[in-house]
């Protein structure tokens, strides 16, 4: 989406004017752009600030302090590794780095094929079910390091079926 096409442009402008008569629109504005494309890269940024005349800084702000937010594209499957206290005491560690070390990835980056990409959260609120991991929202309890390689070997099922 780095060059942005009519259609794109044409979708982005539409969400913004969906919002246009909300209070505060920003958060609903990137929220449905990301939903969409799954990263709000800066060209998009400009256009949402051509269109709500808030500034790119400003938007930048946003996009760059809420996690679910991202600057970059995402890979088919977002492994979230919670590293909350619970998690992390129940060894979440190293289960983010056998994901990694499986994946060939730091948490934050995309696999080349652009199927998985790993990210560290903090807290997700399944203390509860410690160590815990989310995969496009499905939640894995009690995640050891031992389930990592059949997790990811799963998901390349599922790609290529």
């Amino acid at each position: 989406m780095a060059k942005l096409s009519e259609n794109a442009v044409a979708q982005i402008t539409e969400i913004c004017q969906r919002h246009k008569d909300e209070k505060t629109p920003l958060m609903m504005i990137l929220s449905d752009i990301q939903n969409e494309y799954g990263y709000i890269p800066l060209e998009v940024q400009e256009l949402v600030s051509k269109h709500t005349g808030i500034s790119v800084a400003e938007i930048y702000g946003v996009v760059t302090f809420y996690s679910f937010f991202s600057l970059e594209p995402k890979g088919k499957y977002v492994i979230g590794c919670c590293l909350g206290t619970a998690c992390y005491v129940k060894g979440a560690q190293n289960v983010i780095d056998k994901f990694s070390e499986l994946l060939s990835i730091k948490p934050g980056q995309t696999t080349a094929d652009g199927l998985f990409t790993l990210d560290a959260l903090r807290c997700i609120g399944a203390c509860g079910i410690a160590p815990a991991v989310s995969i496009n929202g499905k939640v894995y309890p009690k995640v050891a390091v031992g389930q990592v390689s059949e997790i990811i070997d799963s998901y390349r099922q599922e790609a290529n079926a």
